[in-house]
């Protein structure tokens, strides 16, 4: 590079520089872009009050960085800022260099001892001053019962036992320190903390609960389905539930989803044999950690008279998908049967895992770790990580959040939160039987820490997440060891560039001859639809690499994306482009996912296509429309009276049968012996796919290991494959 340019780039760069604390006391300071001064006397120390603290010695370190150490004794707990001032340059000091130092093995939470005499309580809050421990007989009661001051060990670790047996005991905390900006303790915030390990939570305001561990679901009988045969369906609890003949206190209920037996009009089966019917062999369940949602009471006075909400099924409470884990170790307690205590939840889904697993299908949970839900809507919640210790458990800039959900965990350089994520997967398998997890917007958890979880759970357990987004801290982005893609992905990931091939992306769609990729009509996608097929991208290779799909929660259905007209499949569906959408995706390599109820063309219509704003109590919601259904209940319900109904009945506008049917066929085909074409273990050789390329571009042929011969028409007219 000419001189002149290399110097128009250095000042064009930002320079900055990060500053981390030991326990004890000494300080790393690393300049990027810009040279470190030596002496000591260019450095100033100050707390949160502002005092000066002198700087007794500065030494070089590496090339960018040095060791500042104060003359006079610092709180390695307490916030400081540093400043450069001929640099013009200043930060808050990090507690980076000793917290990730701490680590411990210890067993957290409230956890009942093995002869049932005893029960302990740990929490790791590594810069607080006390924590106390407050017990009630009941979930409301006024004032507790008791209060116990825990006792911290060296790495950070609060605890106390009691010798008695406290099954069912509400509980919650008060963790306690200095004022200092960026910190969330009793002293600044006058709220309890409930415990980020808890097995039993009254929704994410309320208290902890004591309870034991859940005995697991017995495993499948032949095993969790390989890889590379996997053939996983979507499905929220609520959306698949709240329209089933079962008693009222049932639906929307975790115990709804497994009832056996349900018909709709027609005789056909629906809910729990449906699925079972389908020939599935993963069922993917959106979250069922407790997660943010608003009280019913504050949701009532502001929606409760809204007509459109109430078209929408949300004028009584706050319906979400759950993207927004509060308490990772409970399960959500508006899941559990209206009629049962809190905690039967557990019991309840374990016996979902169970009856899946009673029929040969697997059972994964969409996992959220992140982000949690104490900030989302620009609002701040002290329910565990902020009121413990925001600093540690986030990322944070100037001591404040650093995140597009309102915050974003902080996988790296803490060994507790990266052993947070890993304890919550292996109590999902130890205590109900999981058998794998789908991990929301992955790329913002480090490589590491997904290494980490591979290795613990070992295996035959099932992950697949999203490789993409990135961290809104730039250090993370840059460091090759935290920030992953599709390249170097540690887990199986969505294969977006297949699916925007096979039935085009998901932003709104406009133009049918455009945006609907091959299957609706797009030639131009061929060759790219012939990589899909073959997992023939640059960055993938082996069929367990990757996963593929056409439509998933919070994307436009493809009913509304081949939607006849309008983009709104309620009306009728494209059924031709829809089929071959659904073709290209089952005669691909490796593993597949569906969006539950796209085999009979389930619409979001009802949403509507307009985003908005709605408030509750002062508070900012945003309403998506079709494209982000997340918190539109009626629209995502599964209208099973549609199971069975042809074009010709009264009021379709679909052939919903033929449409099941088909689906049922294609995914019979994938799980036959004929179908071990696709479920390869390893890379296909060289012309495993045989291409067949007319001149044509709406004509796509192809025979796979000379068994299975697929020849698609994706124009409006008939047309002829010679020399095949």
């Amino acid at each position: 590079m000419p001189s002149f340019l290399l110097l128009l780039s250095l000042l064009l760069l930002d320079p900055t520089i990060r500053a981390e604390m030991n326990r004890n006391g000494t300080i790393k300071v690393i300049f990027e872009d810009i040279e470190r001064p030596l002496e000591k006397d260019a450095y100033r120390l100050e707390d949160a009050r502002g005092n000066i603290i002198p700087i007794g010695l500065a030494l070089p370190n590496g090339a960018s960085d040095i060791f500042l150490t104060p003359d006079a004794q610092i709180d390695h707990r307490r916030n400081y800022r540093l400043i450069v001032a001929d640099a013009g340059l200043s930060t808050w000091v990090s507690h980076d260099g000793w917290f990730r130092s701490l680590s411990s093995s210890k067993e957290l939470g409230a956890n009942i001892s093995e002869d049932g005499n005893s029960t302990s309580f740990r929490v790791f809050a590594p810069r607080a001053e006390s924590v106390v421990l407050y017990l009630y007989e009941n979930h409301n009661d006024p004032a507790a019962k008791d209060t116990i001051a825990l006792q911290v060990d060296e790495q950070g670790v609060w605890e106390a036992n009691i010798t008695s047996n406290l099954h069912g005991t509400w509980y919650n905390f008060t963790v306690h320190g200095s004022l200092d900006p960026g910190n969330h303790f009793y002293e600044s915030t006058g709220t309890h903390a409930s415990d980020p390990y808890a097995r039993v939570q009254y929704d994410n305001w309320g208290r902890s609960r004591v309870w034991p561990k859940t005995t697991p679901a017995t495993p499948l009988a032949d095993g969790i389905p390989d890889h590379n045969s996997i053939v996983a369906y979507e499905v929220h609890v609520v959306d698949f539930t709240d329209n089933l003949p079962v008693e009222d206190h049932l639906k929307g209920t975790i115990p709804a989803m497994v009832r056996s037996g349900l018909r709709n009009s027609k005789g056909q089966p629906i809910g729990f044999d449906h699925l079972v019917d389908l020939g599935i062999n993963v069922v993917h369940l959106l979250p069922m950690q407790e997660f943010l949602h608003y009280p019913d009471e504050a949701w009532q006075r502001s929606f409760g008279n809204d007509p459109r909400m109430r078209e929408l099924g949300i004028d009584r409470e706050n319906y979400q998908w759950g993207y927004r884990t509060t308490h990772a170790f409970a399960i959500e307690s508006k899941y559990r049967s209206k009629d049962t205590e809190p905690g039967a939840e557990r019991e309840q889904f374990r016996d979902l895992v169970q009856a899946f697993h009673d029929n040969g299908i697997a059972v994964i949970v969409d996992l959220v770790f992140n982000h949690t839900g104490e900030n989302m809507e620009r609002q701040h919640h002290n329910f565990n990580f902020n009121a413990f210790d925001k600093l540690y458990y986030y990322r944070t800039k100037d001591l404040e959040h650093n995140g597009v959900f309102g915050n974003e965990t902080k996988s790296e350089d803490r060994p507790m939160v990266q052993r947070w994520i890993i304890d919550q997967c292996l109590a999902l398998i130890n205590e109900f039987g999981v058998d794998g997890f789908r991990i929301d917007l992955g790329g913002l958890t480090d490589q590491q820490t997904l290494l980490a979880l591979r290795e613990a759970v070992g295996p035959d357990i099932i992950i697949y997440g999203e490789p993409w987004i990135s961290s809104n801290d730039p250090a993370y982005n840059v460091n090759p060891d935290w920030a992953w893609y599709k390249a170097d992905a540690p887990i199986m990931y969505f294969q977006d560039d297949a699916r925007n091939a096979f039935k085009g992306p998901v932003s709104n769609p406009k133009n049918k001859a455009t945006d609907r990729g091959y299957a609706g009509g797009d030639t131009s996608q061929r060759e790219r639809v012939m990589l899909g097929l073959t997992n023939g991208w640059p960055e993938e290779g082996d069929p367990a690499k990757a996963i593929n799909y056409l439509d998933i929660h919070d994307n436009w259905t493809l009913a509304d994306q081949f939607a006849a007209k309008d983009f709104d499949g309620r009306f009728g569906v494209d059924e031709g482009a829809y089929r071959i959408a659904a073709s290209l995706l089952f005669t691909s390599m490796g593993p597949v996912v569906l969006h539950g109820g796209s085999e009979f063309m389930r619409s979001k219509g009802l949403a509507g296509k307009e985003s908005y704003t709605k408030e509750v109590d002062g508070i900012t919601l945003y309403f998506h429309g079709a494209g982000d259904t997340y918190n539109l209940r009626a629209a995502n319900r599964f209208v099973w009276e549609n199971v069975g109904k042809t074009a010709r009945d009264r009021g379709s506008y679909a052939n919903y049968r033929e449409m099941l049917d088909f689906w049922k066929g294609l995914i019979a085909l994938r799980n036959s012996d004929i179908g071990e074409v696709f479920r390869r273990p390893s890379a296909p050789p060289e012309g495993y796919y045989d291409f067949f390329t007319p001149e044509d571009e709406s004509m796509l042929g192809y025979m796979i290991d000379d068994k299975v011969l697929v020849l698609v028409n994706t124009s409006d007219g008939g047309r002829t494959f010679r020399d095949v």
